[in-house]
């Protein structure tokens, strides 16, 4: 059952109803999340454990209807969408989309899209990660610089969250390359050993594709894409659609923006380079709701935080009215 009562579930489906009536008047809400923990984590606040997942899962299939994407993409382009469409996305292939969120999925029949950065597969680390990781095992002093940063003092797990932050704030539009050796750098500095067993491997891949998890890309190394060369742009677009229609022997129609938004982190070359490379659909992380006309190579999409509320729930309902960025074109972009 829906965690809200019968009543505050009918209230969020008229509220939803208002805003997104179906049909021709219908909007999509696409959800992003990235992690489902086993069980909460103080320096991972924006992400559910296992427990909150399960609860705003119930939640979500309650109030809204939730779809696929690929049909959310036809649906969308012949206009004729269900009243409160939603689709529920993973970004970038943490294991435990796998062995923790897969589960709930499977037992309310809720579809999903996993987008996989296909670097990190069997044992890789994304940059982040390694920069978490490595903070939540450091002393009580971490000193970087070195690498140009700062000497941080880590009392607490809230001094620990700002500097990871501050971090990742520096490094993250490096190049990939240079991106993940300054990461792995701090690691040396503070001188643990990280995880190796946080991305998916092949087969977990191929295990969420054969239970219905439709599997799109999200590049390679999750570049962001304004501050690489059109040529690796390309290359991290083809490849990581290659890499993934082989482990699955599907086909992969659907993509992610590594950051996603719009001018910052892709720019129309970018949404060019995405139809070319043989995508049907690419979502970004503008916020708002899709509504035609719209462009379906930058479907928008809202982050669903809040747990299971009467709050999440209206805020999610609400959000349907939020169309002002999704007509933009490709054109918009330059």
């Amino acid at each position: 059952m829906s965690p809200l009562s019968g009543l505050e579930t009918t209230a969020v489906r008229l509220a939803g109803a208002v805003a997104s009536r179906g049909g021709r008047h219908g909007s999509l809400l696409v959800l992003t999340y990235h992690r489902v923990l086993l069980e909460p984590d103080p320096l991972l606040p924006g992400e559910p454990d296992v427990v909150e997942f399960t609860a705003q899962m119930a939640m979500l299939a309650g109030v809204f209807n939730i779809i696929g994407l690929p049909e959310a993409r036809e649906r969308l382009v012949r206009r004729s969408l269900p009243p409160r469409a939603m689709c529920i996305t993973f970004d970038d292939g943490y294991a435990n989309n796998c062995e923790v969120a897969l589960p709930v999925l499977r037992e309310r029949g809720i579809p999903a899209t996993v987008f996989v950065a296909t670097g990190f597969l069997n044992g890789g680390r994304m940059f982040n990660d390694t920069v978490i990781e490595a903070i939540r095992r450091a002393g009580a002093e971490l000193d970087l610089t070195p690498l140009g940063l700062c000497r941080y003092e880590l009392p607490d797990v809230a001094a620990r969250r700002r500097t990871i932050d501050q971090v990742l704030s520096v490094i993250k539009h490096l190049d990939p390359e240079e991106r993940q050796a300054r990461a792995e750098r701090i690691a040396e500095i503070v001188g643990t050993r990280l995880p190796d067993d946080l991305m998916m491997t092949d087969e977990q891949v191929r295990k969420l594709a054969h239970e219905g998890v439709e599997i799109g890309a999200h590049t390679v190394r999750h570049p962001v894409l304004t501050c690489v060369t059109q040529e690796r742009a390309r290359f991290e677009l083809v490849e990581s659609r290659r890499r993934l229609q082989a482990i699955t022997g599907r086909s992969v129609t659907t993509f992610a923006y590594p950051n996603g938004r719009p001018v910052s982190d892709y720019d129309a070359s970018h949404v060019a380079l995405v139809r070319q490379s043989g995508f049907e659909l690419a979502v970004s992380t503008a916020p708002g709701a899709a509504s035609p006309p719209c462009d379906v190579f930058q479907i928008p999409r809202t982050s669903p935080w809040g747990g299971a509320s009467l709050r999440t729930a209206l805020r999610l309902a609400l959000s349907f009215g939020k169309r002002d960025y999704l007509c933009v074109t490709t054109e918009g972009l330059d």
